[in-house]
């Protein structure tokens, strides 16, 4: 397979738009939040599953990938998940209840889920090597960047119309989409028979779900044995036991013998911290800048929006700056960057003005788009043998630790505001306290930059 692939190229534009629409859904609900409090009568902690759960679901979803990749057509993969979207989006616009609205994001979260590591694969399957960069810098902006635009067209969407309405947009593209594939979708690559684990399945569900739920009630149960602690144990055992079966059967669910590379886990690792940051901020700071600094969803979108764009632009420079100067340098970049907009987010207050409150953004937007690319692209181009089962990897790491990254940030930010993000001091030190956590977090990224992080030609030549 080549670039040169027709049919190739269109699945795979036509893979890149559908994740695009369907990833943007991720974050787009983060400005709904205070309005999801109102309407259902719920906490904070409560309204943000909106936003974790789907998190969780993508990472639940993605240890199959390479199961479903060797076993379904991409056709049939991609009608599925978009059917599953569209189902989701239309059953949240209509939701009642916040537990219908729940179920919607669950079933909009699986069609993502689906869409995203199929769309690098193909990239790794049908470009020549020397086209990776760009092609995994445009799977970047899906994973890290699109999210990001989410605040600011939710914010605008709401400020117009509803939050009912983010739902029905997000339904009537990706039914164009839907037509689109059923139409012009006509590549493959090859399948077989390949049988599915069960047991390891379960597992892998296990383990996602245990430690979500377990981190993400502590805010409103503490450390209780059944809410938390149990959940903690049931995920870290599930986790242990995946590993074990994965070694031992024929047929595993993800081969992780890929992790016997030091570079992809590391890699992996930098990867994966970097997005706990990203999605924990992507819905702190709208939390902060509407409950805290009293600004509207328009303009909590429009703080972040910046940032997004800036993010767009290095995260296509990223890869190439990468490739030209090494991917140490790079990566360090990133972690100087980000700690340099942390330092400014502890100075947040009540009466921050909405350039500060920019301008900070921006830095930050900076320091993760120069961060995220190039690390998922290094990680993969190390095992590029081993595609399928380092993406799911790769994505199931990333997924997971995003979403405990989204439940941990606002349950340290709830727990330190006396359990109410409102209009006080006692808020705005808890939103100081979260980003000094996060500056810690960038801090153990360079080191592992430093310590682990080598460029291509070094590990070759080791």
């Amino acid at each position: 397979m080549n670039f040169e692939n027709k049919n190739g190229l269109i699945t795979l534009i036509i893979l890149i738009l559908a994740s695009a629409v369907t990833l943007i859904s991720q974050s787009i609900v983060t400005t709904s939040l205070p309005y999801y409090m109102q309407d259902f009568s719920i906490s904070s902690a409560t309204a943000q599953w909106t936003y974790s759960v789907f998190l969780l679901v993508l990472g639940v979803m993605i240890p199959p990938t390479a199961y479903i990749t060797k076993r379904f057509k991409i056709k049939t993969i991609l009608i599925t998940a978009l059917i599953l979207f569209i189902i989701g989006s239309v059953l949240c616009f209509l939701s009642a209840s916040f537990e219908i609205l729940i179920v919607g994001r669950i079933l909009e979260a699986m069609g993502t889920g689906i869409l995203m590591p199929i769309g690098q694969i193909l990239i790794f399957r049908v470009m020549p090597e020397e086209k990776w960069g760009f092609f995994m810098g445009l799977m970047g902006f899906l994973v890290g960047i699109v999210p990001a635009m989410g605040p600011t067209l939710g914010g605008i969407i709401i400020d117009s119309y509803d939050w009912r309405v983010i739902f029905e947009f997000l339904a009537i593209i990706t039914a164009a989409i839907l037509i689109s594939a059923i139409f012009l979708v006509r590549f493959e690559l090859e399948t077989e028979n390949y049988p599915l684990d069960f047991a390891s399945l379960i597992l892998s569900i296990l383990f996602c779900v245990g430690l979500m739920i377990g981190f993400s009630n502590i805010a409103e149960f503490g450390f209780s044995l059944t809410h938390v602690i149990l959940p903690l144990i049931i995920g870290v055992v599930a986790l242990i036991i995946f590993v074990k079966r994965q070694n031992k059967i024929e047929k595993p669910l993800i081969n992780l013998k890929v992790l016997k590379n030091k570079y992809f886990v590391s890699g992996t690792v930098f990867a994966a911290l970097l997005y706990f940051i990203m999605c924990g901020i992507n819905v702190a700071v709208p939390l902060f800048v509407q409950n805290v600094a009293y600004y509207s969803p328009t303009e909590s979108g429009l703080i972040l929006f910046p940032a997004a764009i800036i993010m767009i632009v290095f995260n296509f420079i990223s890869p190439i700056l990468a490739d030209k100067i090494g991917i140490k340098p790079v990566l360090i970049a990133s972690s100087v960057i980000n700690i340099i907009g942390f330092v400014c987010m502890m100075t947040y207050n009540m009466n921050s003005t909405f350039e500060y409150l920019l301008i900070s953004q921006l830095i930050r937007g900076i320091g993760c788009g120069l961060g995220l690319s190039p690390a998922i692209t290094w990680a993969m181009s190390v095992v590029a043998g081993d595609v399928e089962d380092a993406t799911a990897i790769n994505n199931t790491a990333r997924q997971v630790i995003g979403a405990i990254g989204s439940s941990i940030t606002v349950v340290i930010m709830q727990i330190l505001a006396g359990g109410n993000i409102t209009h006080n001091q006692i808020s705005v030190n808890s939103f100081s306290m979260t980003s000094l956590m996060m500056i810690l977090i960038t801090a153990i990224l360079l080191i592992i930059t430093v310590l682990f992080i080598k460029n291509k030609k070094d590990i070759a030549d080791g």
